[in-house]
């Protein structure tokens, strides 16, 4: 069995923020780690706080299934413009 030090150090985004304490942020990582845009962790977040998580969920959906997508954030990012106008 491993020990939590060497499972934490194993994680496959090691510059993911450390201090979650709500559910909006965790899942704001999750958006983010899913597009693979882990730069922008704070954006992703910020957008699970004040959008409509249905909304998100639709986006996220569409993003995944656009396959020939070169950045999925990009798709992620004008999808939801789309659907926020």
């Amino acid at each position: 069995m491993k020990s939590i030090k060497t499972a934490i150090a194993e994680t496959r985004f090691k510059d993911r923020p450390k201090n979650i304490a709500y559910e909006f942020q965790e899942y704001g990582v999750y958006l983010a780690e899913s597009l693979a845009d882990t730069k922008h962790y704070s954006l992703y977040i910020k957008l699970a706080k004040e959008v409509d998580r249905k909304i998100l969920e639709e986006v996220l959906n569409f993003t995944k299934g656009y396959y020939g997508a070169k950045n999925k954030a990009r798709v992620f990012m004008w999808r939801l413009k789309q659907l926020k106008g």
